[in-house]
């Protein structure tokens, strides 16, 4: 692994452990508690509502950690986890142009593609906390109830299409501000000229989605990394409501 990936490692642990007991907690109090859908309440166990609470908080917690890592300088570009290689589809289009000594073109496409996942990235926080903050009862007892990673599912299924939606123009935006068609034009321009003789087919794969998509997964690489972690992690109440569910 790289040098950098160990500079986001304190990060990623402290984040971790600020969400270390709550899963395990939660469930404690979900079985001691009411039953999914409110069934009676025993002696002074959470309502369902303060539960689902406390884990709207232990979500908010996992994503802004992503989304700090993600959007950080480097933390795609630096980041073999996550890291955007050529797209593959024009991987004839990078063989060419490394034969034809176009290595530092290369390289440079290659880095300014990450960084505009990285600018992105800084968009995702409002989407994931309209998500979190619109979570049922019911969704979080499933959660909660769930797998590993179930959270990130939820997550996965109740904000892809709005990050995709929403990314788009930010990494159309970000392709111009790094100037990654500078990079991109000259490569493939001359890999499309040499197909007239050698038969092969021009590329012109859709950058903005390609780069759209790999964000997308970034994010949710760490999120799931979040939420594996959180399970078993030693705790720490650091808002009001996780002082009200989880404190003695």
């Amino acid at each position: 692994m790289k040098k950098s990936i160990y500079l986001f490692l304190p990060l990623l642990l402290a984040f971790g452990a600020c969400q270390g007991q709550i899963l395990k907690d939660l469930k404690k109090a979900a079985d001691k508690g009411r039953d999914a859908m409110g069934g009676n309440s025993s002696g002074s166990a959470l309502s369902n509502e303060e539960i689902v609470d406390g884990l709207k908080t232990a979500l908010k917690v996992g994503a802004d950690s992503a989304v700090a890592i993600t959007s950080a300088n480097n933390g795609f570009y630096k980041n073999e986890l996550i890291y955007i290689p050529f797209p593959e589809e024009a991987k004839q289009a990078k063989e060419y142009a490394l034969k034809m000594g176009l290595d530092s073109q290369v390289e440079k496409f290659e880095e300014t593609m990450n960084r505009a996942a990285e600018e992105a990235a800084k968009e995702a926080a409002p989407i994931f906390v309209d998500a979190i903050t619109s979570m049922t009862v019911r969704d979080g007892y499933d959660i909660l109830k769930g797998e590993d990673d179930a959270a990130t599912n939820y997550l996965k299924s109740t904000t892809t299409a709005e990050l995709t939606a929403k990314f788009r123009p930010v990494v159309e935006r970000a392709i111009e501000k790094v100037e990654l068609t500078k990079y991109w034009n000259p490569i493939v321009t001359k890999y499309n000229a040499t197909t007239t003789f050698s038969g092969n087919e021009k590329v012109d794969p859709d950058l903005t989605a390609y780069i759209t998509q790999r964000a997308i997964e970034g994010l949710f690489v760490y999120i799931e990394k979040e939420e594996k972690n959180i399970r078993d992690n030693p705790q720490a109440r650091v808002t009001e409501i996780l002082q009200k569910v989880f404190g003695s």
